[in-house]
């Protein structure tokens, strides 16, 4: 690989990755702040900040914008999470100086037209009525804040409907002002790139920007919980979740390979317990994410309400076993295989290695390499995957049901219940 950083006057990281094999350029600017550094009446400002952002600058319209990029046959887009947010394009070889150009023109100069930003609010706004169509964005939702309430973490990206009637220009811009400091922001580039004119571009475009204290975040505090929604859709939705380590955690990797051989694929116990021999779902899987101070581990899985009991119970099962008597040799080496081959295959995708350098040297302020990824990979032993499924058992989880109509909650208050039994079982065993 050849990867190459620089770091301008003002603080913003530059780097690249050369895949001169590549006919195109994937490039964006990452900035290191999200859902989780607003205030609960800004909750939803920097997803909003996100969408207006192509609505229109000091020098072009959100036509001009879009006509411009595609005029190059390029992409423009950009993400919203929860402690970044991402402005990113793909162009053919020879035409990163036009996405540059036009990614910077969006950062530093967007005018947040009354006009636009009313057109673009009724859009949002659909857009959050869309994931009340839907029952696994409701329960993830709904397990976020069960997991970290009162807090910003446990708040939507999207924000309340009530917050986003009520924003501004002005609170656009001052967000902006506040947050998007040059120091937080990394331009990250893989594919048909060279490193020094991007240096030089980069810092005629963003060089301007200057530093002011950055505004932190809340830390995270898990608490754990049950909540439930009573609409009603065709299947009952279970979310289940426990703390997890974060990015900066040695055990990470660890849950990185439990969640693997937990729920991760066909192979997994969950999907061959519950699906494959008792038939009590059509999809079942597990996730593990990692943020700077926290994590989660979750389980979702849809099925009717009368067999709801039974899939707590095999969840709970196959968690306590993975606890007591950890994975066998077979199970671990299928959950790794799985993890290095995403990994690798991830690496092949210039928009991915893009984003991928990015998050690295916003969590770790360097990047980290394939070949330490991997070692890390292989690292986890099967009393690594054994210690964490006994460290999920050790906390109260988080439940939330939705789908059942009124026995949502008698369903979420039943699994939560089911599951702290567990908890109370696990410590007497290892007591």
């Amino acid at each position: 690989m050849t990867e190459e950083i620089s770091r301008l006057g003002n603080g913003l990281t530059v780097i690249t990755h050369s895949m001169p094999h590549l006919e195109t350029t994937s490039l964006g600017v990452w900035v290191g702040v999200g859902s989780r550094h607003e205030a609960p009446a800004e909750n939803g400002i920097s997803h909003f900040l996100e969408h207006m952002s192509f609505k229109g600058t000091t020098s072009r319209s959100a036509q001009a914008i879009a006509e411009e990029i595609e005029a190059v046959g390029g992409e423009l887009n950009a993400a919203t999470g929860l402690e970044t947010t991402a402005y990113f394009a793909r162009v053919l070889k020879g035409d990163e100086g036009v996405a540059l150009e036009l990614l910077a023109d969006i950062l530093l100069n967007s005018r947040f037209s009354p006009d636009e930003l009313e057109r673009e609010r009724e859009v949002i706004l659909q857009e959050i009525a869309s994931t009340r169509d839907s029952p696994e964005d409701i329960a993830f939702e709904l397990v976020n804040e069960a997991a970290y309430p009162e807090q910003a973490l446990g708040r939507t990206i999207l924000g309340p409907a009530a917050n986003v009637r009520r924003f501004s220009p002005a609170d656009l811009s001052a967000f902006l002002s506040r947050h998007y400091r040059p120091q937080r922001m990394v331009l990250s580039a893989a594919g048909a790139i060279q490193h020094a004119p991007l240096v030089r571009h980069a810092e005629a475009l963003f060089g301007g920007l200057t530093q002011d204290e950055i505004v932190g975040e809340e830390r995270a505090t898990y608490q754990g919980g049950v909540r439930w929604h009573q609409k009603r859709f065709e299947q009952s939705h279970l979310a289940l979740a426990f703390e997890g380590p974060s990015y900066r955690d040695n055990a990470y990797f660890a849950a990185q390979v439990f969640s693997g051989l937990f729920g991760g694929g066909m192979s997994s116990r969950l999907f061959q317990e519950a699906r494959e021999k008792r038939g009590l779902c059509y999809s079942i899987y597990s996730s593990a994410w990692g943020l700077g101070d926290t994590g989660l581990l979750a389980v979702h899985a849809a099925t009717g309400t009368e067999l709801m009991a039974s899939l707590i119970d095999v969840t709970g099962s196959e968690l306590e076993d993975l606890a007591a008597n950890g994975p066998s040799a077979a199970e671990l080496g299928r959950a790794k295989a799985q993890l290095k081959a995403g990994l690798l295959i991830s690496l092949e995708s210039s928009s991915a290695r893009a984003e991928q350098m990015a998050r690295h040297m916003l969590v770790y302020g360097r990047i980290v390499g394939s070949d330490e990824l991997i070692r890390k990979v292989d690292d986890v032993a099967a009393e690594d995957v054994g210690i964490f499924a006994r460290s999920l058992l050790a906390r109260k989880p988080s439940v939330a049901v939705v789908g059942a109509g009124k026995a949502s909650e008698r369903l979420a208050l039943d699994a939560a219940q089911r599951m702290g039994r567990r908890s109370v079982s696990s410590e007497a065993k290892t007591a």
